[in-house]
């Protein structure tokens, strides 16, 4: 399952030639990544994260949601405690973790989830694909029958901290509800 494909890029472009195939791979790969820093993984993959849970916690908080299912839950040392995940309950997605016995999780331990989503709703394809609708018409701003970037709901009037300009509003208001709970990443 991809976030967007090739073909649906094109789509969205209305390009029917192979020509310039190889660049737009670049954009559809890169998209994936911007729209993930917003919602979290969209494609499935397995995290391993480790976590400290001490002398006891009744929860282990996750640093990467939405998630799918937990595989395991173990010592990162030998010789402690492993949870069977039958007996584990997640929040899929703020990533909570708990026992299902109401028991606390206790020692340095690895996490590994399968993060990401079933399936890719439309509304998150929509947003991938206006996303390289708006990075392609910026980069060929200026090319004889190009459309420049920019103006209407393709305006981008304020940086977004570590993606810059590179996110127009009309996407952003798209992902809104799949956006991650504060806190969460």
């Amino acid at each position: 399952m991809a976030l967007l494909t090739l073909a649906d890029a094109k789509a969205q472009l209305n390009l029917t030639s192979d020509a310039e195939d190889a660049e737009l791979q670049v954009y559809v790969e890169a998209v994936t990544e911007v729209v993930e820093f917003f919602i979290g993984p969209v494609e499935p993959r397995q995290v391993t994260e480790q976590h400290d849970a001490g002398g006891g916690r009744p929860v282990l908080v996750l640093r990467t949601s939405p998630v799918l299912s937990v595989t395991s839950v173990g010592p990162v040392l030998t010789g402690g405690v492993t949870y069977p995940v039958d007996g584990l309950a997640v929040d899929p997605l703020t990533g909570q973790v708990r026992r299902r016995d109401g028991g606390w999780f206790c020692g340095l331990l690895e996490v590994v989830v399968q993060a990401g989503r079933a399936s890719v709703s439309p509304t998150i394809n929509l947003a991938a694909r206006m996303l390289v609708q708006h990075l392609w018409r910026t980069q060929r701003a200026g090319r004889r029958g190009a459309i420049a970037g920019g103006g209407d709901d393709y305006s981008v009037s304020e940086p977004i901290p570590g993606l810059g300009y590179a996110v127009p509003y009309r996407v952003l208001e798209l992902l809104q509800p799949y956006r991650l709970p504060p806190g969460v990443a």
